[in-house]
């Protein structure tokens, strides 16, 4: 029975996200989609969390997207919880689901702050961090870096071995800065898992990157 809810509503959602979701590459329908599959994939271990609120929250999470350096952007989730709310009460949703996806949206965001108290909201959170981490998550991060105008890298001290590791101004150094703390806020065994491979490939494209850019590579 939640199998059926599940794939009657997931193109609603996706439409309702759609037009959210059109205008920024790193938080597009594609974006949506990784994260509900990640989530699947984290459900598989909790068969007692709600699957449909979970889907919910995957889709809708971003219907609020602020920039990354916008004043405003710690209140994007709680202000995409509200817009969810209102959405999906005029489309049948189950009424009774509406609080706990309003959390698992307001939760997700790392800026926030917002502590996750249900499994759904946890898991919700995992699989967004996730596609921050890998190949992926490097994509997002330097076609972010690139909206915001940020330079790739320090020119000279790529590693901030030197100074002070400043990503509003260097996209490299949101690897350490935020990327590579993510896999210790995570909060269920399957995220971490994926986690760890992801992670392993950022440390080791970071590497590649700097001695490419310093002209020290051994090829």
């Amino acid at each position: 029975m939640e199998e059926d809810l599940v794939s009657y509503w997931k193109p609603r959602l996706a439409a309702i996200a759609a037009p959210a979701s059109a205008d920024d590459g790193a938080h597009d329908l594609n974006h949506l989609e990784r994260v509900w599959a990640v989530a699947r994939r984290i459900l598989d271990d909790h068969p007692d969390a709600d699957a449909l609120v979970v889907l919910a929250a995957c889709f809708l999470h971003d219907l609020v997207n602020l920039p990354k350096n916008h004043p405003d952007r710690a209140r994007a989730s709680t202000w995409a919880a509200e817009k969810a709310t209102r959405v999906l009460a005029g489309t049948g949703f189950p009424a009774d689901k509406l609080a706990d996806v309003a959390h698992a949206i307001a939760a997700h965001s790392f800026s926030a702050g917002i502590p996750p108290r249900t499994m759904e909201a946890r898991i919700v959170q995992d699989a967004d961090r996730l596609d921050a981490l890998g190949a992926v998550g490097l994509a997002r991060m330097f076609h972010v870096g690139g909206q915001l105008g940020r330079a790739l890298a320090h020119g000279t001290d790529p590693l901030a071995r030197g100074r002070t590791p400043d990503d509003a101004h260097y996209a490299l150094d949101h690897i350490e800065i935020k990327l590579l703390r993510l896999p210790a806020t995570l909060h269920t065994t399957a995220a971490r898992r994926i986690a760890q491979a992801r992670a392993a490939r950022l440390r080791r494209f970071r590497d590649e990157f700097v001695a490419e850019w310093l002209g020290i590579e051994d090829a």
